[in-house]
């Protein structure tokens, strides 16, 4: 009963995160980076109960985007400016040149992908005509991954970029809607939360926009810079600054109406640069070199904490039904049980690992930073 009312729980917080187009995704789809605009880390998927390789497909140079999948097929891009996507039987799909380096996430959304570049251009490309449909400039490269929003009324693409702005522009023409300024880049992409964006920078501020209006409704200024995205569930949103530090923040009516540092920074601990997942009873993060912790959302105390087989880095965990998934720097893929943190499977790629995983019915796929994709689904022989 407890584990029912809270996947119960949890549903209904994730409907209330925000007016997203992605929830409405099918279950062979991770369209976005952390899979919703929330960017909560958690989807409701389970894992392969008796998770075994599939394939893998080698691409041709090295990548920090994150997989993203459309309609079952994985697509990612790379530092020498190629795309690719490869279907659910690990077949070479789609190839584009863009001949530009990227390391944002991309975005799909009706057909349409989307990606920043290290240029500083936001390029929207049609999957079935295979041409650019626009392209936005700004003036600093780009690292952030987009988010899907609805802006004064329009369907809106927005990130940020290394020029020190939030942009919005139309996700149809590519024209600006408005643009935010930070003091600092901004790395991390933007969580909706209902309709507003939350956002962080380098310059140590978490800012919060409404969406209809286009006016910052509140600020909080943290300890360090702010490299990775925020991470939001119902009207709670947890956030990683560099000095290791957490902050929890509750959010009402536009406002940041408490926060607490809820992790103080620990002896040897590491820059935070990862996004915490949430799930309705618990929020789970990289602590020092190599330990995931689970803290509890109720009283804020520790849940468990688990040594992982490697130097945990950029990837960031995601939690699936009851289970968390995670990668670590040094290429080990490992699921645990929310619970209790008892490893249930682990994969050693040999590669390094920067990107977060993407997780579909009955498959997730993982992505090493020399470009390699890892298919994994269930072992037939096992069940």
């Amino acid at each position: 009963m407890k584990r029912l009312f809270f996947i119960l729980l949890t549903c209904l917080l994730m409907a209330c995160a925000g007016d997203s187009d992605f929830s409405d995704s099918s279950s062979m789809d991770w369209k976005l980076f952390r899979g919703d605009a929330s960017l909560s880390g958690y989807t409701d998927t389970p894992l392969p109960k008796c998770p075994a390789l599939k394939w893998t497909s080698k691409g041709e140079s090295y990548t920090v985007s994150s997989p993203v999948v459309d309609n079952g097929t994985t697509f990612w891009c790379d530092k020498q400016g190629r795309i690719r996507g490869v279907n659910i039987y690990g077949h070479v799909s789609f190839e584009y040149d863009l001949k530009a380096a990227m390391e944002a996430t991309p975005m799909i959304y009706d057909s349409i992908f989307y990606i920043g570049r290290m240029d500083g251009v936001m390029t929207a490309i049609s999957l079935s005509r295979k041409d650019i449909i626009w392209n936005y400039k700004t003036f600093g490269q780009i690292s952030a991954s987009p988010n899907l929003i609805k802006f004064a009324g329009h369907k809106s693409i927005v990130f940020g970029s290394c020029d020190n702005y939030l942009y919005c522009v139309d996700a149809k023409n590519g024209e600006e809607l408005d643009r935010f300024e930070s003091k600092d880049c901004l790395r991390g992409a933007a969580g909706l939360w209902k309709e507003h964006i939350v956002f962080g920078g380098y310059d140590a501020w978490v800012r919060i926009i409404d969406c209809k209006t286009g006016i910052q409704t509140d600020s909080l200024l943290l300890d360090a810079l702010i490299p990775a995205s925020p991470a939001i569930m119902g009207d709670y949103c947890y956030v990683g600054d560099r000095s290791g530090h957490i902050y929890k923040l509750m959010l009402e009516s536009g406002k940041i109406i408490r926060h607490k540092k809820i992790i103080p920074e620990e002896g040897g601990s590491r820059s935070f640069v990862s996004v915490p997942a949430i799930s309705s009873d618990a929020f789970y993060f990289f602590s020092g070199d190599r330990y995931l912790c689970a803290v509890s959302r109720i009283n804020g105390k520790l849940n468990w904490k688990y040594s992982l087989k490697g130097d945990t880095g950029e990837s960031s965990p995601i939690v699936c039904d009851d289970k968390i998934i995670v990668c670590t720097k040094t290429g080990v893929v490992s699921i645990l049980d929310t619970d209790n943190g008892k490893l249930l499977w682990e994969y050693d790629t040999g590669e390094q690992i920067i990107a977060s995983p993407a997780i579909i019915k009955d498959h997730f796929m993982i992505l090493t930073a020399e470009g390699t994709l890892f298919c994994f689904g269930e072992d037939e022989f096992m069940i």
